[in-house]
C-alpha cells in the first residue's frame, strides 16, 4: 500500500521506476557527484554515493552540503515517482554522525503523506555499517512544466 492507501501494483512499480530513471538520466548534479539510483518505487527511493576526497570539508569529513545533496536527490526520486513533476518546497536536515572519505553512503527516502499537489518525505542517510549520518525531511510541491504562452 502507498501513503494514500492504494495498492502498489506491477504497473505502478514500473511507472515509478521509469520516472526515476528518466529523471536520473537528466540529473547532471547526481551524476557529477557519483550518485547511483539503486531502487525506486511509488513514494520511495534509494540512492548511494562514495564519499570522495574532493567532498571533504576542512575537518576532513564529508561536507554537509554533499550529504544534503544526496538526501535531496533521494527525496526528488521518491517525490516524482507518481509521474507528476515536483520540486522541493522546503527541506531540513539533522546531522547525526560524520561521514569520512572512502565511506559509502545510502539515502533511503519514504513518502509519509501525499496530497493533490504536496507531499512529505523522510530520508535517512546511513553509512555502510548502518550508522545514521543524517535525518532529512522534505516537502514537495507539484508543478506544471508546460511553458506559459508569451503575452501578445
Amino acid at each position: 500500500m502507498d501513503t494514500q492507501g492504494l495498492p502498489v501494483t506491477e504497473t505502478t512499480q514500473k511507472a515509478a521506476e521509469d520516472a526515476a530513471q528518466r529523471f536520473y538520466a537528466s540529473d547532471r548534479a547526481c551524476q557529477a557527484l557519483g550518485m547511483k539510483l539503486v531502487e525506486a518505487g511509488p513514494g520511495r527511493s534509494c540512492v548511494t554515493m562514495l564519499v570522495r576526497a574532493d567532498m571533504a570539508n576542512g575537518h576532513g569529513f564529508c561536507h554537509g552540503g554533499v550529504i544534503f545533496a544526496l538526501a535531496d536527490s533521494a527525496f526528488a526520486f521518491a517525490s516524482i515517482s507518481h509521474g507528476q513533476p515536483t520540486v522541493a518546497a522546503g527541506a531540513m536536515i539533522d546531522f547525526i554522525s560524520p561521514a569520512r572519505v572512502g565511506e559509502h553512503l545510502t539515502a533511503t527516502a519514504q513518502e509519509q503523506w501525499r496530497g493533490a499537489r504536496t507531499g512529505l518525505y523522510d530520508i535517512v542517510v546511513t553509512r555502510s555499517d548502518h550508522t545514521v549520518v543524517a535525518y532529512f525531511r522534505g516537502r514537495s510541491h507539484a508543478v506544471n512544466l508546460t511553458p506559459k504562452a508569451s503575452p501578445a
